[in-house]
């Protein structure tokens, strides 16, 4: 419920781009009835997904809200749709995104057991699996900044600018406004934008992974598992499509941000721009960045109002 601001900006962000794709919401059973409400009265379809936890979960005690975010890969079996652009609600767009439609990725496998359905050979259908699941463009998804510019103490060791994918753009910032990194030291991506062909299959792959002990150490919960699980084997995206309020920072990566090519901003970390006020309960944005999404949700909100929409989201 307190990112429902965020998705309603998003939605209309987005909305103002002239997308010509569908934004649904994928929500739980456990998201209060004045938010469905709020989501219905925009006319934002929804699809409810059960949540997901690993069987040995971490305690998040520095992030909390990372028990939630696991939930987030239940969208790679809603094979209901033949690919999905999976967003986080606490992001700001830009640009229109509709290539990513057309991205170039692996089918999703066909069959999802190893045995022959009805009319198909049992061998055959294991090579058939087996061959279209190896493949090196499972998803995309843009890098994660490992700089961890805010030096927070409960973040790994080895996340420093030198291991930083985008650390070896400085030198050509031109390419990086199209190109993704050739270099990831570490490995790691930003779980904040996908995307994905879903399949019951990768879900499978998923919800099995889920089941390691492992899942309890990782910092960064649904991205960690993800990185491990198709590791060099999801498409690199530029830092467009995700790019982290961080980046911009001065000394961080603000050699490469350029923002008129920026596409889609994301309000990591706490606080997110909607629930910061002052005493006098007025906006305070604690970045300028977050300047940016009360100007795109004071529209909304006017937008809103011509339509009749008055329930104080």
């Amino acid at each position: 419920m307190s990112y429902l601001p965020g998705l309603l900006t998003l939605h209309y962000t987005l909305s103002k781009t002239s997308t010509a794709y569908p934004f649904v919401a994928i929500i739980t059973a456990s998201l209060p009835a004045a938010a469905v409400a709020a989501l219905h009265s925009r006319r934002i379809p929804t699809v409810t997904v059960e949540p997901l936890l690993p069987s040995h979960a971490g305690t998040y005690a520095n992030d909390p809200r990372f028990r939630d975010t696991w939930t987030k890969l239940a969208a790679f079996g809603l094979d209901q749709f033949e690919r999905i652009v999976l967003l986080d609600s606490d992001m700001l767009i830009t640009k229109n995104l509709d290539e990513l439609m057309d991205l170039e990725l692996d089918a999703p496998p066909r069959h999802h057991g190893f045995g022959g359905g009805p009319g198909v050979d049992g061998e055959t259908d294991q090579l058939q699996v087996k061959n279209e699941t190896t493949g090196r463009r499972v998803l995309a998804a843009s890098p994660a900044c490992t700089c961890n510019p805010a030096k927070k103490k409960h973040y790994p060791a080895e996340w420093v600018p030198a291991n930083c994918a985008y650390t070896s753009q400085h030198a050509t910032p031109d390419l990086a406004q199209t190109r993704g990194p050739e270099r990831a030291p570490l490995g790691a991506l930003n779980s904040g934008l996908l995307v994905v062909n879903p399949s019951k299959f990768y879900l499978s792959q998923i919800t099995t992974a889920l089941e390691d002990p492992a899942t309890a150490d990782m910092a960064f919960p649904d991205q960690d598992l993800l990185a491990d699980l198709y590791r060099d084997r999801w498409v690199v995206l530029p830092y467009i499509y995700n790019a982290l309020k961080t980046l911009r920072w001065k000394g961080v990566h603000d050699t490469i941000w350029r923002q008129d090519e920026v596409k889609v901003v994301h309000y990591i970390w706490s606080p997110k721009p909607w629930s910061e006020r002052n005493e006098d309960g007025e906006w305070a944005p604690s970045d300028e960045s977050h300047a940016w999404w009360h100007e795109a949700n004071e529209a909304r909100h006017i937008e809103e109002k011509r339509l009749g929409l008055y329930d104080g989201h």
